[in-house]
């Protein structure tokens, strides 16, 4: 991948994948790369000294909460954790307030929350960019990690079939943004009645048209059928964080949408495996799946940090 240098992105937004043009994307991959290398060099430079992030959390995390810390602290700034318990948005206090004042503390904002409006009033009223850690409709710093991946196993991301197989939620519609402008082709596998939206998908094939990416964008109900010849195998919880109440439904539903190693020999011989994490074995994925020589699930996990890196580097400092 050849990245173009030289687009500003201080100060802006990273609210959903579609903030960014096809290539910021890639510059921000480059510098993700760029940081990556330095650090196991043992560099790290002090590009966010005396910058702060506040991070806004509706939701629990292990990956978010972990790695945009450590990326502060890496690259020499800091990063203040703010609970449910201490930040009850729109209930003890309006959205609004709540973005003006703390963009008059800290330089950014990071914010994983439950309603994707949230974070988009947050950064109608910040003063400081704002960026999604997760929302109800889109994942955008998930997706940049999962790019960062593949790029770095596969040495490219343009013309290569990435299959999603279970609910289209979140972490579906950032892919099928992030594919769209980046050039892969993306299968969506789920059952009926959970499939992607219908807009999502329709946005993406646009966004593919608009930037000449070649990228193809489907949903399919075939599991089996979307996995051919695909170059990465890429799943996710099939009840997310809020839909606890229908977990036992879904399992039933989603039966057959489990990634076992017989679907990943329906793919590609050179097939990459992908879960955003966290894991429920036996169900989404089989048992053991996660250690397979064609998973790289954990090297996924950890470039969460490398690739937010390369984002706070490019908005904040």
């Amino acid at each position: 991948m050849t990245a173009k240098l030289g687009y500003s992105l201080k100060g802006r937004h990273f609210i959903s994948v579609r903030d960014f043009l096809p290539e910021e994307l890639r510059q921000t991959l480059y510098v993700a790369q760029s940081l990556r290398s330095r650090l196991l060099m043992g560099d790290r430079p002090n590009i966010m000294e005396g910058k702060t992030l506040g991070m806004i959390f509706q939701k629990p995390s292990l990956r978010t909460v972990v790695s945009f810390q450590i990326a502060m602290n890496q690259m020499g700034g800091n990063a203040l954790y703010l609970g449910p318990d201490q930040i009850s948005i729109g209930k003890r206090e309006t959205t609004e307030d709540i973005a003006t004042v703390l963009s008059g503390y800290v330089d950014g904002i990071m914010a994983r929350v439950f309603g994707h409006n949230v974070v988009e009033d947050l950064s109608k009223y910040s003063r400081v960019p704002v960026i999604n850690g997760l929302s109800d409709f889109e994942h955008p710093c998930q997706a940049l990690g999962d790019m960062l991946t593949v790029l770095e196993r596969k040495g490219t991301l343009a013309g290569l079939k990435m299959t999603y197989v279970g609910d289209g939620n979140n972490v579906a519609n950032s892919l099928a943004f992030i594919a769209a402008r980046l050039g892969l082709h993306i299968s969506i596998a789920s059952p009926k009645g959970f499939e992607a939206k219908s807009k999502v998908l329709e946005t993406a094939a646009a966004d593919a048209k608009e930037f000449s990416t070649g990228s193809h964008i489907e949903q399919l109900n075939d599991p089996i059928k979307a996995v051919k010849d695909a170059d990465i195998i890429y799943t996710d919880v099939w009840a997310s964080m809020g839909q606890e109440a229908e977990r036992e439904e879904r399992k039933r539903i989603f039966k057959d949408y489990m990634v076992t190693s017989k679907m990943l020999d329906a793919a590609k011989s050179t097939v990459m495996l992908l879960h955003c994490l966290p894991a429920h074995y036996g169900e989404e994925i089989a048992e053991g799946l996660s250690k397979d020589a064609r998973s790289a699930i954990f090297p996924q996990a950890e470039n969460r940090l490398h690739a937010q890196k390369g984002l706070l580097a490019l908005l904040l400092s």
